[in-house]
């Protein structure tokens, strides 16, 4: 019997290492799945926004980067809110609606989601706990704080919300340089 605990030991060690943000499927605001694992070999920036919220100008940033980059390997992923002071009370429709009349949101938008607290959404576990994303503990400290993901779907950086999307560091991050 020792060896078969031993294998697996071993395949859990791996699996626990090689967890990323491919793992993931999540719903859209119209309710359609989105894996993530259709995102490999792309630079992802994961954004909880919010509709009512002072950074919530952020949108027209985030959808000028993407528009900028969408074509060379980068995406932004919105995943509305209601976690900081009730400033994303709206449906799914409602905030589909509001993203593209005031911002010509065309980027990814999910399902509103938990994103702290003991109802937090999987992906936003995976986000903020160094035991999945193998770079650090963190706390969603407010709306529009970002999450950068690499081509190889792991966690590399975690930035504040009072950062612009268009923050030359991020854009140097995007641009590879």
């Amino acid at each position: 019997m020792k060896p078969f605990f031993l294998i697996l030991s071993i395949a859990f060690s791996f699996s626990a290492f090689s967890q990323s943000i491919y793992d993931y499927k999540v719903e859209t605001l119209s309710g359609d799945t989105f894996d993530f694992s259709k995102l490999k070999g792309k630079k992802i920036m994961i954004v909880n926004t919010a509709s009512k919220c002072g950074y919530t100008p952020q949108y027209e940033q985030l959808e000028a980067i993407y528009k900028q980059y969408k074509g060379k390997g980068f995406v932004v992923i919105g995943f509305p809110s209601n976690d900081f002071m009730k400033q994303e009370p709206g449906s799914n429709d409602e905030i589909a609606a509001f993203c593209q009349k005031n911002y010509g949101v065309s980027f990814p938008m999910m399902d509103k989601v938990r994103v702290k607290g003991k109802e937090m959404a999987p992906i936003y576990e995976f986000l903020t706990k160094k035991s999945l994303n193998k770079l650090e503990d963190n706390e969603v400290g407010w709306n529009f704080q970002k999450y950068l993901i690499n081509e190889k779907g792991q966690l590399v950086r975690v930035v504040k919300s009072g950062v612009s999307p268009n923050d030359s560091s991020i854009i140097k991050w995007i641009e590879g340089k």
